[in-house]
């Protein structure tokens, strides 16, 4: 079951048990105002939007350790107030050196594993991306993050959806996910790119999307 969620993260996970979820995988804002910033020809313009303008608070990363038993969080060098020291962290190797950008970017994790890099380039990225969300990650890099880091059966939460690739990874590989995105107009891409990824799988039956949309009291609409 894929469930797709238009509401605030905070807001859901109050009413969430603790270690309701077996990982968590999550992109939040760096904080460094990627949502304004234009990295090639190839990436559509959109309206301002400030939502990288700060990074999330203390609570959040407190509520997010409590719904979840571990967690994997890109941009953990940017938190690091918030959370503890880490063997476990991720490379994502964007295969470019001396670009304007960084040449990757780093996920701290709750695991007590050797540090490891996942290779896939931006060109690659550049090739595939839906092309909507400016920090959008590519689906082979949630494949490899729910391959090595989440058995079957888990439950996995991801409470900045961005662009929708990690909806696209747990179908095709059978989890079960609660997705949310705030921002109304990434949310309404990310879920239609995900309903045409579902209907053309040939490898897998389409799973069930649950898609909610919740108005400022968080009273769910249809």
């Amino acid at each position: 079951m894929i469930e797709m969620l238009n509401m605030d993260c905070m807001e859901y996970m109050a009413g969430c048990a603790d270690k309701a979820f077996e990982l968590a995988i999550v992109d939040p804002p760096y904080g460094i105002n990627a949502a304004n910033t234009r990295t090639g020809s190839g990436w559509i313009t959109r309206e301002s939007k400030d939502w990288d303008s700060s990074i999330p608070s203390k609570e959040y990363f407190e509520e997010l350790q409590r719904v979840s038993k571990n967690q994997i969080i890109w941009g953990g060098n940017y938190f690091t107030e918030h959370l503890r020291p880490s063997m476990g962290w991720i490379f994502w190797d964007k295969g470019q050196r001396d670009f304007s950008l960084a040449d990757g970017e780093l996920a701290w994790t709750s695991f007590n594993k050797a540090l490891r890099v996942f290779d896939f380039s931006r060109a690659k990225l550049n090739q595939a991306r839906a092309n909507f969300h400016p920090t959008e990650k590519p689906v082979a890099l949630y494949k490899w993050l729910l391959t090595n880091h989440a058995k079957p059966g888990d439950r996995i939460i991801d409470t900045h959806g961005g662009s929708g690739s990690i909806c696209i990874a747990c179908h095709d590989l059978g989890f079960d996910l609660t997705w949310m995105e705030l921002d109304t107009d990434y949310y309404a891409a990310a879920c239609k790119r995900y309903k045409d990824h579902a209907a053309q799988a040939v490898l897998f039956e389409p799973q069930e999307i649950i898609q909610k949309t919740y108005n400022n009291e968080f009273d769910l609409t249809s």
